[in-house]
């Protein structure tokens, strides 16, 4: 099976431009591929997932990737999926964030000599001339093309920017300048993006007379539709300082029964043949595929040691219901107290254990809470001084715990 089959029984392949020539560039090892990441935080999460492990297995099967950083396209800001105007970050920001994507692709791709590149496309980007741009390219794209894409879909209800609508021929230019400078031949990135992919193949063919590739990657979502990721209503980031190691490993232990095996499918490296195995497992054993699922990923992200770790830690804590030394905290200050205390509705969206007062609110008087094994009832309950100093180790439902110390 080359790898391109192995995308396919894995799931991972949404669009494609040329199924043939993909598929005999993939397999041959022909292909020099980049897959761009905008700066927008200063950290990755769970959500890049699908695009860093996709490198991966096309770096492991002989293609070279191109990791673009998008210190240039940031400074934009894609539109993508989006209901608001991305805030506006600083180029200090942006740098920042750049590097801090650096390290933690270093978990997951080869670099250096021969192997993969790591290219910003601020170096070329910030250096146009907007008239000599708009010589260059613009004839090259349609307005009304460009006003159907699906990228702009959710922001022409609501207003799209000249600013965002300048995005298209920026991530367009990004393929064209690679393909030039670096023999860059294929772009890989998520469905949301295949109007922007196809920019750039089109710019490539008008101004070079050659042909280029795009292959989008399917959309990791749960069963409901929803994109996969987030917890609480916040991301699950891969930085071990934003989402702890045993928080990550959380949650992918607690998605759904539905998901787990489409995600161990689509994201571990586990052959094919074990987890078409796995794929008839049913009642208690999902739940076992769902320890398999968490491990493997948290070993690829923060290393096996901490993989193994977070596994222990989940075992204890839902074998006793005790606290342990790698329970997820959360640190408070006196300027966290109000009159010495702080309420249990504060402290379960503090912890993240709930998304919003009304969610914590809810879960309390659903019988959902305990605070050090004691079930909660009453929404008014307030913490002292001393019981906070003490820990209060909060637990919503079965699965989800926190350790709220005062410093």
């Amino acid at each position: 099976m080359g790898i391109y089959e192995e995308l396919v029984a894995r799931g991972l392949i949404a669009q494609v431009t040329n199924e043939d020539e993909i598929r005999e560039m993939l397999n041959n090892g022909k292909a020099v591929f980049y897959i761009g990441f905008d700066c927008t935080a200063d950290s990755l999460t769970a959500g890049h997932f699908m695009a860093l492990t996709l490198m991966k297995r096309l770096q492991m099967a002989g293609n070279r990737p191109i990791a673009l950083i998008g210190g240039g396209t940031t400074m934009i800001g894609d539109p993508s999926g989006r209901t608001d105007m991305r805030k506006m970050l600083t180029i200090e920001d942006i740098n920042h964030n750049a590097e801090c994507f650096k390290r933690q692709m270093e978990r997951f791709i080869d670099f250096g000599e021969g192997k993969a590149m790591m290219i910003n496309n601020a170096d070329w980007l910030l250096r146009l001339n907007y008239v000599e741009l708009l010589r260059e390219v613009g004839a090259c794209f349609s307005v009304n093309n460009m006003l159907r894409a699906k990228c702009y879909e959710q922001r022409m209800e609501r207003g799209l920017s000249f600013l965002e609508f300048n995005y298209m021929i920026m991530q367009s230019y990004d393929f064209y300048y690679l393909f030039q400078h670096y023999g860059c031949n294929m772009q890989f990135g998520g469905d949301d993006q295949w109007s922007n992919m196809l920019g750039g193949t089109e710019l490539i063919r008008r101004k070079l007379g050659q042909d280029a590739h795009a292959m989008t990657i399917t959309l990791l979502t749960d069963s409901q539709g929803n994109k996969m990721g987030k917890t609480a209503g916040n991301a699950v980031w891969l930085d071990p300082n934003k989402t702890s190691p045993y928080e990550f490993y959380q949650y992918w232990r607690n998605v759904g029964d539905a998901d787990v095996m489409k995600c161990i499918r689509m994201l571990t490296f586990l052959p094919l043949s074990e987890i078409d195995e796995m794929s008839s497992w049913e009642g208690s054993e999902l739940n076992r595929a769902k320890e398999i699922l968490a491990f493997e990923l948290t070993k690829m992200v923060h290393g096996e040691e901490e993989a193994k770790k977070a596994e222990a830690s989940a075992k204890a804590l839902f074998a006793g219901g005790g606290s342990s030394e790698d329970m997820p905290t959360t640190e408070l200050s006196e300027e966290d107290l109000t009159d010495g205390g702080v309420d249990i509705l504060t402290l379960l969206v503090r912890t993240g254990l709930c998304s919003s007062k009304s969610d914590a609110r809810r879960n309390v008087q659903q019988g959902g809470v305990t605070a050090n094994d004691e079930k909660l009832a009453d929404i008014g309950r307030t913490f002292s001084t001393d019981e906070l100093r003490a820990g209060v180790v909060l637990k919503r439902g079965k699965k989800n715990f926190n350790k709220v110390v005062l410093k």
